[in-house]
């Protein structure tokens, strides 16, 4: 049976949307989708993952901050909907590689399906 078949939609977005390389625009996600787990599940789950998170609220959105306080490597927004939340990263231009790519989109991928 093909292995393909086990994998969630969520996934298989996060390993499709792969980083285009060292000119990756800034102004676009790296990873928007909606999944079916709340916000204050997806930001525990996130905050017990991965190291230097800051959570703050805006509006009915939850941000989190990862990384450094002097230089965030990414900005998730986790915006709530009837069924779970919508779920947007984004990595500013010359970032840190802290966690790495890869490791957050894993992170992120075991937290929202």
């Amino acid at each position: 049976m093909n292995k393909l078949c086990f994998l969630t939609p969520a996934v298989i977005f996060l390993a499709a949307c792969g980083a285009s390389g060292p000119t990756r625009d800034a102004s676009q996600p790296i990873v928007y989708f909606a999944s079916q787990r709340a916000p204050s599940y997806v930001a525990a789950c996130l905050e017990d993952r991965l190291s230097r998170v800051r959570s703050s609220s805006v509006g009915g959105a939850t941000e989190l901050a990862v990384g450094s306080d002097s230089n965030t490597a990414y900005f998730v927004t986790l915006t709530p909907t009837t069924v779970g939340s919508v779920i947007k990263v984004m990595r500013p231009a010359n970032a840190p590689d802290d966690p790495p790519e890869p490791e957050m989109r894993f992170d992120i991928a075991r937290c929202t399906t």
